[in-house]
């Protein structure tokens, strides 16, 4: 049987976005207080701007480090555990509500698209308190495979 070789495609922003737009499983990455990384593994999503945009709650730790340091890292997975994946590094900005409101029906509009009843949405996100995570991409790395080296293929 052929062995798996291992890839790295380097892309420029449209073919990244357009990669991670399809795919909502993403580890972000942010900084902790003593300097150790936190990971969170997040449902996420692309907004217009080729944000990512990720729902949280305003007291949750990947919340609280942002605000504390914006510099974060999302590796955005496929569904298949052996797909193809990317890291990204970007600067990542909280908004809370009332401001995060709108933004949260575009996170829910590009992960599961239309809702049957946006009022009932959006006064659910009021009661939860809901925050919107924003992450200007920066920079990422090649869209990798994971596998042998190719000098061990057969």
């Amino acid at each position: 049987m052929a062995r798996s070789i291992a890839s790295n495609t380097r892309v420029d922003r449209a073919a990244l976005i357009e990669f991670i737009r399809p795919r909502h499983r993403v580890l972000l990455m942010t900084t902790r207080s003593d300097g150790r990384p936190q990971s969170s593994p997040v449902a996420c999503g692309v907004d217009p701007e080729g944000r990512l945009v990720i729902s949280t709650y305003p007291e949750r730790a990947k919340a609280r480090n942002i605000r504390r340091d914006p510099r974060v890292s999302a590796c955005v997975l496929s569904d298949d555990w052996d797909g193809p994946w990317v890291q990204v590094d970007g600067t990542a900005e909280v908004l809370d509500l009332p401001e995060a409101l709108e933004p949260l029906v575009g996170y829910f509009r590009s992960i599961s698209g239309e809702h049957p009843d946006w009022d009932e949405y959006r006064a659910a996100m009021a009661r939860q308190g809901k925050s919107l995570i924003r992450v200007t991409i920066d920079d990422w790395g090649p869209i990798a495979t994971g596998g042998f080296p190719a000098r061990l293929a057969d």
